[in-house]
């Protein structure tokens, strides 16, 4: 005998529109409790429907396929399929219910069925929460500053020896280790004598002056040459994130393999064309470079403009957030900061507190909510000349621009992508146009320095 799901067509054959008696109450907060009736006949007509269709296919011994009596498949799958329908009239009548007492619900219901038995109207009870009414400020009473500047020559040419320091190689040399200088180390480390976890390295490279071990390690290295041996009396900093190692006296015990110094590039045609200017010479590297600054120093200031506009709509406002969008929103904060990391292998982001997150899951969920009431207000949207526009910009930052756009139009995700930031700006373009924005004028490097708090405007669109 074939198995009940094999036998019921899954696709539920019932009419629509038919009568159903809906209360909603307000439980608390945003809390909704919906109860919902579906009249006993509309059931059976649904039952009877997947019966009967059940009969034309099932294969009984003794009838032939398409001739087994309605009675006897009832008996046989009647129960079972009396729960496949009542389930699936339950998740459409909930649809319909939200529909027809329009309600917006943040999350997915619980829904606990109150009466199923045969003969009677099912009832159950859907409870969830709601998305809070937004009331938006007055954006005409924010005020905020953006910072503008120029990219002076000096900037090109700070820009030009970075780039020289992202493609320097290092040359091995016999002399003593001089600060700059990348050596090559083992060592161990000891407190009272013994090892301790994560204090031991063979073959490291380690650049001094980089400040990526604890104070004095690095200065200890400096003065000597490769093939020395010797002992570093250090104490870690009383703030260290490991409590038994916090203030500790420990020694390390080096070896200085080799010492090697930095060598840069010569800025000539051959480092021109290794960033893609194949011709004209300085003057066009240097348009490049100010081009790309330009494009650099444009973005960091409308997002800390954003930012800014951002903290001031947060400020004012007080927004009841659904919990569902709270834990939501926390999930995927332990899953980016896991990524971050390097991707935790075997670790499972949802071992880390709630707490670690709470306030910056906070922020995103209010702004996303404001945001997302402009949007509806507004009838934002993402035009297509704004999407390919937005696409051509970042395309044009790389070596082949035509192949970058038709990546992005054959990816369906980062499409999509790209439309919601275009949301985004417009929907930040609309409130920078009723707020009250002045321009300051500051340097290059001051409208690029990271911010100490990273920007939510981003995410949240």
């Amino acid at each position: 005998m074939r198995p009940v799901a094999d036998v019921v067509p899954q696709r539920l054959r019932i009419e629509r529109g038919l009568n159903m008696q809906v209360s909603v109450e307000t439980t608390e907060g945003l809390e909704r409790k919906l109860t919902i009736a579906i009249p006993g006949d509309r059931v059976d007509t649904a039952v009877n429907a997947r019966l009967q269709e059940a009969a034309q296919t099932i294969r009984l011994n003794g009838f032939r396929q398409g001739k087994v009596p309605l009675k006897v498949v009832k008996n046989k799958f009647g129960k079972g399929v009396r729960q496949e329908v009542v389930g699936e009239l339950m998740n459409q009548t909930y649809f319909e219910a939200i529909a027809q007492e329009s309600l917006k619900p943040a999350g997915q219901p619980q829904i606990e069925p109150t009466s199923i038995d045969e003969g009677k109207d099912v009832e159950f009870v859907a409870v969830f929460e709601v998305y809070p009414e937004i009331e938006l400020p007055d954006f005409a009473a924010i005020k905020a500053e953006r910072l503008v500047a120029e990219v002076s020559d000096n900037d090109i040419d700070e820009m030009i020896e970075t780039l020289r320091k992202q493609r320097q190689t290092w040359m091995p040399v016999a002399r003593a280790a001089a600060d700059g200088d990348m050596v090559n180390i083992d060592y161990v480390g000891k407190k009272e004598g013994e090892e301790f976890q994560g204090g031991k390295a063979a073959g490291q490279n380690l650049v001094l002056g980089s400040e990526r071990m604890i104070p004095g390690f690095e200065n200890g290295v400096i003065g000597k040459a490769a093939g020395d041996e010797f002992t570093l009396q250090l104490k870690f900093p009383d703030e260290y994130h490991g409590e038994e190692l916090a203030g500790a006296a420990v020694e390390f015990e080096l070896k200085l393999n080799t010492v090697s110094e930095q060598s840069l590039p010569q800025v000539n045609e051959d480092f021109f064309k290794s960033f893609g200017v194949e011709e004209g010479g300085m003057e066009a590297f240097r348009k490049e470079i100010s081009n790309n600054m330009q494009r650099e120093m444009k973005s960091a200031s409308r997002n800390k403009l954003k930012t800014t506009l951002t903290d001031a709509l947060i400020s004012g406002m007080e927004v009841a957030i659904p919990v569902a969008l709270m834990s939501n929103e926390i999930y995927q904060l332990k899953h980016q900061t896991v990524q971050q990391m390097g991707g935790g292998q075997g670790f499972d982001p949802q071992n880390m507190p709630d707490d670690l997150f709470k306030e910056q899951a906070k922020r995103r969920v209010t702004l996303g909510l404001i945001l997302g009431e402009v949007i509806s207000q507004q009838s934002i949207q993402a035009d297509a000349g704004k999407v390919r526009a937005a696409v051509e910009e970042i395309a044009a930052t790389y070596e082949s621009p035509e192949e970058v756009v038709k990546w992005y139009y054959s990816n369906e995700e980062q499409l999509k992508g790209i439309e919601s930031s275009v949301i985004e700006d417009k929907v930040f373009d609309f409130i920078i146009e009723q707020a009250e924005v002045s321009d300051k004028e500051v340097s290059y490097q001051d409208v690029i320095k990271p911010e100490s708090q990273g920007s939510d405007a981003d995410e949240s669109a």
